[in-house]
């Protein structure tokens, strides 16, 4: 496996690493050591995957090239959005009436699990949970996401219409023409709840180690042996939780998704007039454009923005700038607010904008590429991993299980990516 890619400057200066609570450095591993299973990546999936299989009573040995939540999960916007990007009726018509309403019910209780986890382990993250706001920015998209909160209505799901006056009242933006609420999301603080859960599956009994990325995975009968720089680590499961960081490991992982850059900018933490003026409710919405807007305030009043990043770091620079200008056109009451924080990372995307589970060999899963859902998403496909860790039968899962096929030409993916960027925000422009 390659080296960890080194992380930009304009990635850097991450106002929840600035934030974050005191956590110990997990050692890296040094020692040959067995288990029931081995984790690869503590990010969310990887995380979840360890603290569910260390609960169900089996040994489980975690290993990451950094420390838990250096990646995405410790970068994000903390946006807990339950679903997928298909609504219940396109998920059943893909997968069936059975396996697909088994897959809404299972991304559709995402924010359940996120907030169960953090109220039975005691995470301190600044969790809340207003729900979560689409925001529509044309006709078009405004009667799409009306038809697919219907879908949710009727399995139950407390998802309601926005009209425009109630979304201008809980946005405090008049620049949306209404949207939905879905009363099963919130926000948190990302890196807090990453830490935590790793805190958590300790306390259960699984083995952390950082600063052990995985130069090898071996298979040898029923027994799987992944090699760290100065350790090993022998298991009969053992699952690839590294999302947009996958690179060359487990070829052809990485080539199922195509990483892309997420970046966000803060304020410091506004007055009281102000932050009472922005999104009163403390909601975290998402807009309809092609290449959205996301935005939020956190426990201490500093507003948020983030959306699509670009390939170079002067170009990463100006689309965070970009975002500071937009923020102002939400709301010009920022105008003269001190921006302190600019950060960003890698969010995974995957050609179907479904994740994907795969079974790569024979004791050997993976699962990634959440599109921008993963606070929730990845928490449930932890869980789904550690089930088959545990001796599921993958006809058994609520999830479709995969071979690993790569994207065509993925090669050529940052030419892709930068021509799709270009088109979506000549279309967003045009309001198409």
């Amino acid at each position: 496996m390659p080296p960890i890619p080194h992380e930009r400057d304009a990635l850097s200066a991450s106002l929840w690493s600035d934030t974050a609570n005191p956590a110990p450095a997990r050692p890296a591993l040094a020692e040959a050591v067995e288990a029931d299973c081995v984790v690869i990546g503590a990010g969310f999936t990887g995380l979840s995957a360890a603290l569910h299989i260390a609960e169900a009573g089996q040994s489980v040995v975690l290993l990451d090239a950094r420390q838990p939540g250096w990646g995405a999960s410790g970068r994000n916007g903390g946006q807990v959005n339950p679903g997928l990007k298909e609504g219940p009726e396109a998920l059943a018509r893909k997968f069936g009436a059975d396996l697909g309403g088994r897959m809404a019910r299972l991304s559709g209780g995402g924010g359940d699990l996120v907030f169960d986890l953090i109220a039975r382990h005691d995470i301190a993250c600044s969790a809340a949970r207003p729900g979560w706001v689409r925001a529509a920015h044309t006709p078009k998209a405004l009667a799409d996401l009306r038809a697919v909160a219907a879908e949710w209505r009727a399995l139950a799901a407390p998802v309601d219409d926005l009209g425009a006056a109630e979304a201008e009242r809980l946005l405090g933006t008049g620049d949306y023409l209404g949207g939905i609420v879905d009363r099963r999301g919130g926000n948190l603080h990302p890196l807090n709840y990453a830490l935590g859960l790793a805190d958590a599956a300790e306390r259960a009994g699984a083995r952390l180690h950082g600063e052990s990325p995985v130069t090898g995975i071996e298979t040898d009968g029923d027994r799987i042996a992944v090699r760290t720089q100065a350790g090993r680590v022998t298991a009969r499961r053992a699952l690839v939780c590294t999302n947009a960081y996958t690179g060359d490991l487990a070829d052809p992982l990485g080539r199922t998704v195509v990483p892309v850059t997420s970046v966000q900018v803060a304020t410091a933490p506004l007055s009281g007039n102000v932050a009472a003026s922005i999104l009163p409710e403390g909601h975290s919405p998402s807009d309809t454009r092609r290449l959205l807007l996301y935005f939020r305030k956190d426990a201490e009043g500093r507003f948020i923005i983030g959306g699509r990043g670009a390939m170079a770091d002067r170009d990463i620079r100006a689309r965070q700038q970009a975002l500071r200008e937009a923020a102002l056109r939400l709301y010009p009451q920022l105008e003269g607010a001190e921006w302190t924080h600019a950060w960003g990372g890698n969010v995974a995307v995957t050609r179907d904008h479904l994740p994907g589970l795969h079974l790569l060999a024979p004791g050997i899963m993976a699962g990634l590429g959440y599109n921008g859902r993963g606070v929730a998403m990845a928490t449930v496909m932890g869980k789904v991993l550690a089930q088959w860790a545990c001796g599921a039968d993958p006809a058994a899962l609520d999830f479709p299980v995969t071979a690993a096929r790569p994207i065509p030409f993925h090669r050529f993916r940052q030419v892709g990516v930068g021509a799709t960027v270009a088109a979506y925000r000549l279309l967003d422009r045009l309001g198409v």
